[in-house]
């Protein structure tokens, strides 16, 4: 029998990561990501455990090595660590790496059951160390526990790298710090532009920060040399001598990266987005709950691959502007 074609994009882009979010709840309100009222999924349109187990085991047999769990949080979700537990079996077996993007308030609790379930590492949002801000921020007094959480991290074994939303008039001033402290604590730090993703209360153009003049801010005080380490997400890296740890670099607007791209994203119900800044999409959800999931699941992600686009369209050009996409980021996942 023929193995699964891998998945190839009509760019020749081999395809061999998926982010797979699990839910698009979230128990922060971070005022760039969503509105303080948000509007979650109905429970009955979000993929079972055993669909969201059937999806990521459709995806390694089409040559996924590496899958990141994803929301929201997708640590609220209760059964979570049971498909943690069941796709960590794979590690392996086809799926070279498993992972997680987390806000870190649920982490102290988790993190050992994590790493015992194959986990070795953890992506962690964090925008700032400064208990006040977060609050404003995230709209809940909820540093204490994401403190405690990384804490519980490096303790259970974890490799922590701290994603930092660099927000002009919030945080700037605050990242050297952040990053001397991530470094400090054997964390790596990567630092994201704000995307425009979804409707919220504020402008994101007012707190849009190009990453360019943090880089240039950082390279004053310290000595920053290229890095060619790679996780295989977006980030380009540098290796900081005076911390001595790594500092990644996410610029979506700035400096496109779509170039070698190697990801898709599924959303927690089932829908395929070929691209995080487009609205190309596939229905997974109809193909699982079909009378040939195997079959039609194929065949969509068949489609999949000739629907990607070669790169997103992103930008943040002028006050009050519409968000390039009405999706928020917690319904694409992270």
């Amino acid at each position: 029998m023929n193995s699964p074609a891998p998945l190839v994009d009509q760019f020749q882009r081999r395809i061999s990561y998926l982010r797979l979010s699990v839910t698009d709840r979230c128990d922060l309100r971070c005022s760039y990501c969503m509105p303080e009222r948000m509007t979650f999924l109905p429970r009955k349109d979000v993929l079972s455990l055993e669909e969201l187990h059937d999806l990521a085991l459709g995806f390694i047999a089409r040559g996924i090595t590496k899958i990141r769990l994803t929301g929201g949080e997708p640590l609220v979700r209760r059964d979570m660590i049971e498909l943690v537990r069941a796709l960590g079996r794979k590690i392996g077996d086809g799926l070279e790496e498993l992972t997680l993007t987390t806000n870190g308030t649920r982490l102290a609790e988790f993190a050992e059951d994590l790493f015992a379930a194959g986990m070795r590492r953890i992506n962690v949002s964090l925008d700032t160390l400064d208990r006040e801000t977060f609050t404003r921020l995230s709209r809940r007094d909820s540093l204490p526990q994401v403190l405690e959480g990384l804490a519980a991290a490096k303790a259970a074994g974890l490799k922590v790298k701290l994603n930092t939303v660099a927000l002009k008039g919030v945080n700037e001033q605050e990242i050297p710090d952040i990053v001397a402290w991530a470094h400090g604590q054997g964390f790596d730090a990567t630092l994201i532009e704000v995307m425009p993703l979804g409707e919220v209360e504020e402008d994101r153009i007012d707190h849009y920060l190009p990453l360019v003049a943090v880089q240039e801010d950082l390279a004053r005080r310290w000595t920053m040399t290229p890095s060619d380490h790679r996780t295989g997400g977006p980030a380009r890296y540098w290796d900081v001598a005076e911390t001595g740890g790594r500092l990644g670099l996410i610029t979506p607007l700035t400096n496109n990266f779509c170039e070698g791209c190697n990801r898709i994203r599924v959303t927690a119900t089932g829908q395929l987005y070929a691209c995080l800044g487009g609205n190309e999409r596939v229905d997974l959800r109809a193909a699982l709950r079909s009378e040939d999931p195997e079959v039609q699941l194929s065949e969509a992600l068949d489609t999949a691959m000739r629907i990607k686009p070669e790169r997103h369209h992103f930008a943040i050009d002028k006050p009050g502007a519409a968000p390039a996409l009405a999706r928020h980021m917690s319904m694409t996942g992270g």
